[in-house]
């Protein structure tokens, strides 16, 4: 079997199952490969942006290395292409998408959602935050019709096109294949005035085309979640309802969701515990403050940390935050804390001293395995040598991810001390 992918001609000796099963297996090594790095490079970002002593001489190295994935990652992104999709707004909704006169729904006789009034108009872009158990979903239910009040009522809008990308994913069947998800009985699927091979729509996603008939079961969450994103945005809708997007949604695909999101000319509502997201999407918020109350804010999570009143201390608990353990001893806002030990130990001292060959060394072994795998031929060798090297890589980004946080926390507690 020849195939050609992103650009690639390669070769599999066999017959076309056989050739399945080592391109199935390819693809979940590199899509591992693929978190692993975005994990990496994400918490190596991190590091710069908190500004620890990076003009160290010991921390020279690191900062070439951040150079070097930037780079590497600004490569991989040209070799794999982009998300490519727009929102359709479609047809215009009535000025008035959603209504709730003094609604209020409960669960166990627990209140979330307490005599709410408030009204969702056309264009509005709003972020629903709070703890995990606060009514976000129940609040979204009610919206979708899937949900009835215990008291008031939720009248909906005129011209309502509704995508509602589920926090759970169970929209999705794991037994059907990716085509089927996406358009059931058709190998076509129609984008307003343009008509789409089912094929052609999935690589816009970032699917290559072989992978349309596979089961849903074999993709990881990320992949979900953009397979769950094109099923979405086959259909134009004006009311978009996301209840956390962002979770398992790699790098690429998320910034280019932020982007279209601000391009958006219809209704949003948006759950997610991602403040930056938030920021940059929503005009509005509507935060659950404890007990069912729900109170609006102009602007993103920013915004409304400035604007939200001080938080009693009765209700600490109900807003998500972990009472102190019994007989622990409090200490007032204006208490200074004990004095603490940061000199460190002569142990410590020389396990800081050769962090930096430790580190070197195990870069050095994961640059060479990273280059052997990248070999043309390297899918030729046996499962068990390529289940072996993908182990080994994983254990020495995990190493190196402790190296790295082990060695920020020695340099910091230097710091401090001197």
């Amino acid at each position: 079997i020849i195939e050609l992918d992103r650009g690639v001609l390669r070769s599999y000796p066999g017959n076309f199952a056989a050739y399945e099963q080592r391109k199935d297996e390819e693809l979940a090594a590199e899509d591992t490969a693929r978190r692993r790095f975005d994990k990496f490079w994400q918490q190596e970002e991190a590091w710069i942006r908190k500004g620890v002593e990076a003009r160290r001489t010991r921390n020279e190295g690191r900062m070439r290395r951040l150079d070097q994935l930037r780079i590497e990652r600004a490569t991989r992104r040209d070799r794999l292409g982009n998300i490519r999709f727009a929102l359709n707004a479609g047809e215009r909704s009535g000025e008035l998408v959603a209504e709730f006169d003094r609604v209020s729904k409960r669960f166990a006789a627990r209140p979330l959602i307490e005599d709410l009034s408030m009204r969702i108009m056309r264009g509005d872009r709003i972020g629903l935050i709070g703890p995990n158990g606060a009514g976000k979903s129940t609040l979204i239910r009610l919206i979708l019709g899937e949900l009835a009040p215990d008291a008031g009522t939720v009248r909906l809008g005129t011209r309502l096109s509704i995508a509602y990308f589920d926090q759970l994913r169970a929209q999705l069947d794991p037994t059907a294949t990716l085509a089927e998800a996406i358009s059931p009985g058709s190998d076509w699927v129609q984008l307003g005035s343009e008509r789409k091979h089912i094929a052609s729509y999935l690589g816009e996603f970032l699917f290559p085309a072989q992978r349309a008939k596979s089961p849903i079961s074999m993709l990881s969450g990320g992949e979900r979640n953009r397979l769950l994103l094109a099923r979405l945005f086959a259909q134009p809708a004006n009311l978009v309802i996301l209840d956390e997007p962002t979770n398992d949604l790699d790098i690429e695909s998320l910034e280019l969701l932020e982007e279209r999101l601000q391009d958006y000319k219809g209704t949003l509502l948006l759950v997610s515990h991602d403040r930056r997201f938030l920021d940059n999407v929503v005009t509005q918020t509507l935060a659950a403050e404890g007990n069912g109350v729900w109170r609006e804010y102009a602007g993103g999570y920013s915004d409304y940390l400035q604007q939200r009143p001080p938080m009693p201390v009765g209700r600490a608990n109900e807003a998500g935050k972990t009472p102190a353990r019994r007989g622990s001893r409090d200490r007032s806002a204006g208490e200074t804390p004990a004095k603490t030990r940061t000199r460190l130990s002569y142990k410590e001292e020389r396990e800081l001293a050769a962090l930096p060959e430790e580190i070197e060394s195990l870069e050095r072994e994961q640059t060479e395995l990273t280059a052997r795998m990248s070999e043309p031929d390297y899918h030729r060798l046996e499962g068990e040598r390529l289940r072996g090297d993908r182990k080994r890589l994983a254990e020495l980004e995990e190493l190196l991810l402790e190296k790295f946080a082990r060695w920020e926390s020695l340099e910091e507690q230097r710091a401090r001390s001197t």
